[in-house]
């Protein structure tokens, strides 16, 4: 018998981008096994889709309710053991609640849920059920964002002064929504997408990398959020500076408008001893700057980078490591923790190296301290008046 790790899957049916995405992901170390699913809000759909994706007709559920409570009757070795949560914002908690309380692990995409008071409800099913909880943050999983991370909490930088993070894609500068785009359609709709729209999909990645690589804390933020598009209900653009706890001071913008940009996602951050900078679409790179040294260039898959970078390599140095197999990395460890419980064991840091629910709830209190601070006029704004 198999000794995967038995994966189920509400939403990412037919036609689902960040569906396939995941199921990827999950195959890629082989430790995963898809095994059931509620695919679709339309139960023909999900049946439908579950059968396309090779999976036996009487583990394709047509309800995420179904599956719950079918999958929860089998026997242990044979019930799905973690629900990966793929549907549009509005569908992550009541999924999310559902799975913990049938006694099943849950990895989520971002973000953990609708709007911040469902987040904090969370963590307490959570920390209820004792199950695990997840986010897919996925460029946390690159590995020259380890790398930085690494050196950041050992010092390398020095005290961190100033952190640079962006985030400009263009392709929702005109109403692509309009024509039905199944992608467009949702993340512009607020009773899909929650409180945000560009902040809120994309917004939250920079913030969380930055808070990531950092280790710093944002403590405010002065926000100017703009729907640029014609009859657009949520921001379609972002700027925003940032105080971060213990002094550092920031920029964070993000842009769905920007025309000609792709997914570039990228970060600098500098200390009083060196800076550094890394780009989603160059991903093996990561640039490091001294104050009276030269410039050095860190790439993947090298014996000098440190622990955690190695750990999350998968292929030699120049072979090209990317979206799919920093996804698979948080995959990697989260299946790792689950698989440390099963045994007994104390899982190891490199294990425990994913996103949790505190960065989803972090990320929920920065969407909502954004709006708030751009309704009020780019006033300044404190996170903590939302976390407590």
């Amino acid at each position: 018998m198999s000794n995967k790790i038995r994966m189920g899957m509400v939403g990412g049916g037919q036609g689902a981008f960040i569906g396939g995405v995941h199921r990827i992901a999950a195959a890629i170390d082989q430790q995963i096994e898809l095994v059931c699913g509620a695919f679709s809000s339309t139960p023909e759909k999900s049946i439908a889709s579950g059968l396309e994706f090779g999976l036996d007709e009487s583990r394709c559920y047509g309800t995420m309710e179904e599956m719950m409570e079918k999958e929860a009757a089998l026997p242990a070795d044979q019930r799905m053991e973690f629900v990966s949560i793929v549907t549009p914002n509005h569908m992550h908690f009541p999924a999310a609640k559902a799975a913990l309380e049938a006694g099943f692990h849950v990895l989520s995409d971002k973000p953990a849920t609708f709007n911040l008071e469902q987040s904090k409800e969370l963590k307490e099913i959570i920390e209820k059920s004792g199950q695990l909880y997840g986010l897919t943050h996925n460029y946390t999983g690159y590995p020259m964002v380890k790398q930085a991370r690494e050196m950041v909490a050992s010092g390398k930088l020095g005290k961190i002064r100033k952190v640079v993070a962006e985030y400009p894609q263009g392709w929702l500068a005109t109403k692509l929504e309009d024509s039905e785009q199944k992608q467009a359609a949702w993340r512009t709709d607020p009773t899909k997408s929650g409180a945000a729209g560009c902040i809120g999909d994309i917004g939250t990645h920079a913030e969380n990398l930055a808070e990531y690589i950092t280790g710093l804390e944002i403590e405010e933020l002065c926000a100017d959020l703009t729907a640029f598009v014609d009859g657009r209900l949520l921001d379609d653009d972002g700027n925003i500076l940032l105080r971060f706890k213990g002094g550092a001071k920031g920029i964070l913008h993000a842009s769905q408008i920007s025309v000609g940009e792709e997914n570039n996602l990228s970060i600098r951050i500098y200390g009083e001893k060196g800076g550094l900078q890394w780009h989603q679409t160059e991903p093996n790179t990561l640039t490091v700057k001294w104050l009276e040294e030269p410039t050095q260039i860190y790439r993947t898959g090298l014996g000098y980078l440190g622990e955690a970078a190695a750990s999350a390599t998968r292929t030699p140095a120049g072979h090209p490591e990317g979206y799919l197999e920093a996804f698979a990395n948080v995959y990697k460890n989260f299946t790792n923790h689950i698989k440390a419980l099963k045994a007994g064991e104390t899982p190891g840091p490199l294990t425990l190296d994913y996103p949790k629910i505190d960065d989803g709830i972090r990320g929920m209190a920065f969407i909502e301290a954004t709006v708030a601070s751009s309704k009020d006029g780019a006033v300044w704004t404190k996170m903590d008046s939302f976390l407590s």
